[in-house]
């Protein structure tokens, strides 16, 4: 018996997100389902977080036991037959038997895509959330670096358990231009509940006049009230989990 790690990638758009739901399409009931067909007995996978609905991942980390007589690569392709269209395994690897992909993760990094455009695209809107009229990209630029640091971000998201804390530490955020998109690139410690989205969400309302930037200051560093609102999930793309 040896333990796995995985390093999926998936469109989320048909799933109702990672963590396995009774009667639901979830990525992850369709890895155990694949693992299965190759004669794995576990109960569980093991997974570096849970996504929403409809957001995606190029680097989501899951791991299990399994007794397998071939190689890695020999693993990737008998997954990768027997998973639907919208989910692949990149990597694999054997790692020690105590590892854990969420406890062991020192960081985690999200991509965001925006693009303005005045009428509907049905590609790139798939992967992205279509803003009109356009936002003045430089406030959008300069609104990310109040994130990064230490905060109490009870006023951006909340914790996965109630009275959880909610300070997190964020070591980057920036936009930058991707051909037809921009993308705002987020790494931190962790992350509470909807927060990339919430970040997001705020700072494209303080790139359009809707949200000051006192106001947005002190929500992030004194947990003052802020607009509600989220960005869409399919934006969202869950890019890498980092490991000591």
């Amino acid at each position: 018996m040896a333990r796995y790690k995985l390093n999926l990638k998936y469109d989320g758009t048909d799933f109702y997100g990672f963590q396995r739901q009774e009667e639901k399409r979830t990525v992850q009931s369709e890895v155990e389902k694949a693992l299965q067909k190759i004669d794995w007995t576990g109960r569980s996978i093991l997974s570096s977080g849970r996504t929403d609905r409809g957001v995606h991942a190029q680097g989501h980390i899951v791991t299990f036991d399994h007794e397998w007589k071939h190689s890695c690569n020999e693993l990737i392709n008998a997954l990768n037959a027997n998973l639907p269209y919208d989910i692949s395994v990149s990597e694999i690897s054997l790692v020690p038997d105590d590892f854990h992909p969420r406890y062991d993760a020192v960081s985690r990094t999200y991509h965001y895509y925006i693009h303005f455009a005045e009428s509907r695209d049905p590609i790139r809107d798939r992967f992205s959330w279509r803003i009109w009229p356009e936002v003045d990209t430089t406030l959008l630029r300069r609104s990310s670096e109040f994130f990064i640091g230490e905060h109490d971000f009870a006023s951006i998201g909340r914790p996965q358990i109630n009275g959880g804390c909610t300070i997190r530490v964020i070591l980057r955020a920036n936009w930058e231009s991707d051909t037809d998109y921009l993308r705002f690139i987020i790494t931190g410690n962790s992350f509470l509940y909807h927060m990339v989205r919430r970040i997001v969400f705020l700072q494209v309302k303080f790139a359009c006049g809707r949200i000051d930037e006192e106001e947005l200051i002190q929500g992030i560093q004194h947990q003052k009230q802020l607009k509600a609102g989220i960005a869409p999930a399919n934006g969202l793309f869950l890019h890498e989990v980092s490991y000591s």
